[in-house]
């Protein structure tokens, strides 16, 4: 078989890489589970499903994918679209900053490149929102290049199959270079991912392994310690006070987070973190703010909690009912209908509040 990059085996390794490479290719001809972005071609498309698969598992992330192609179908229409568009095309899907470089990358692509994605690991690498993975994903399964993909579940296989000590992703990355083949590296490297997902998975079912007699790891009684699991950080929860001013035709008052940092761009209701005792102090001094009169007795809806990879949020929601939602002064927020509510790209948090509220999905 011939290898991108030579048949010489690394000092790691002790494993044959053409029995590899040939084991993993009948396994995955034989076994894939059958996805829309494995029947296409369309490096944009590949590109889109590689990006939503970053920290989403692919049931979550199936139904996403085909309506994003659906709304979007090219790079030009990504790249034509409105930011708020794009954030309520992805919203649910969490780690929002993904849509929002796949949305910058498709003006830079079709600004700097025609519209067409480039077909090498270094120049997809040089586009906002893209890393190692990615490109090396999409160039090997788009554009047919020798490149390494190692996300997750790449990582658990290589570090056991090799049984590497070292088993950081740039480690990983290397002795990757050294296997993945000149022919169908695209595919390779799916079934790689695809091993990691249902046989190698952090409780293995070796048995069911191709390649169980190649996993040095497996030989060697090493598995339980490979791939390295660093120890869980404690995650900081902190609570937030949430003003719901509602008027008589249903319209409510909401507030846009700023353009950087988290759920950048979305939308919510007026909110401020605080200590948990003071939860409802800080929501009628918001509504106050607001409305610039003392707001009438908050009707209070049960703490909603969202947690975030690195913090949890508990949300205590006070509903005020108030004649009109004119905004005070120059406070920096609008009054919208249930019907632009609807249309915003709200977190799914802010759905649950609103929804917990009684303010209807138009």
């Amino acid at each position: 078989m011939n290898h991108g990059h030579g048949t010489s085996q690394s000092k790691e390794m002790d494993v044959p890489p053409d029995s590899l490479v040939r084991r993993l290719l009948a396994h995955y001809e034989a076994t894939r589970r059958a996805m829309p972005w494995r029947e296409t071609r369309d490096p944009y498309a590949i590109w889109v499903s590689e990006t939503m698969l970053q920290q989403t598992r692919v049931d979550a992330a199936l139904p996403y994918y085909m309506r994003w192609i659906e709304q979007f179908p090219t790079i030009d229409a990504l790249a034509d679209a409105d930011e708020a568009v794009v954030l309520r095309a992805w919203e649910g899907l969490g780690y929002y900053s993904r849509a929002r470089n796949l949305h910058t990358a498709a003006r830079v692509v079709r600004e700097r490149y025609g519209g067409a994605l480039p077909d090498t690991a270094a120049g997809l690498r040089a586009l906002p929102g893209i890393g190692a993975y990615t490109a090396g994903a999409v160039s090997s399964i788009a554009f047919g290049r020798a490149e390494p993909a190692i996300d997750g579940n790449a990582r658990r296989v290589y570090a056991r199959i090799l049984d590497l000590e070292d088993d950081a992703i740039p480690a990983i990355h290397r002795a990757a270079v050294a296997i993945v083949p000149a022919d169908r590296p695209g595919d390779f490297n799916q079934a790689i991912m695809e091993l990691g997902a249902t046989i190698c998975t952090p409780r293995p079912h070796c048995q069911r392994c191709p390649v169980e007699d190649l996993c040095l790891a497996r030989v060697r009684g090493t598995i339980p310690i490979r791939p390295s699991v660093a120890p869980s950080k404690a995650v900081p929860t902190f609570h937030v006070a949430t003003a719901v001013i509602i008027d008589d035709d249903g319209s409510t008052i909401v507030t846009q987070r700023p353009s950087a940092g988290l759920l950048a761009g979305f939308w919510e209701f007026p909110s401020r973190i605080c200590g948990r005792s003071a939860v409802a102090r800080n929501a009628r001094e918001l509504a106050t703010a607001l409305i610039g009169a003392k707001p009438p007795r908050a009707r209070r809806i049960d703490p909603i909690q969202h947690a975030f990879s690195h913090r949890i949020e508990i949300y205590h929601p006070f509903v005020y009912r108030v004649r009109t939602t004119d905004v005070a002064g120059d406070v920096a927020a609008a009054a919208v209908s249930p019907s632009m509510l609807s249309a915003l790209p709200l977190p799914v948090a802010q759905r649950r509040i609103a929804s917990a509220a009684g303010i209807p999905r138009a």
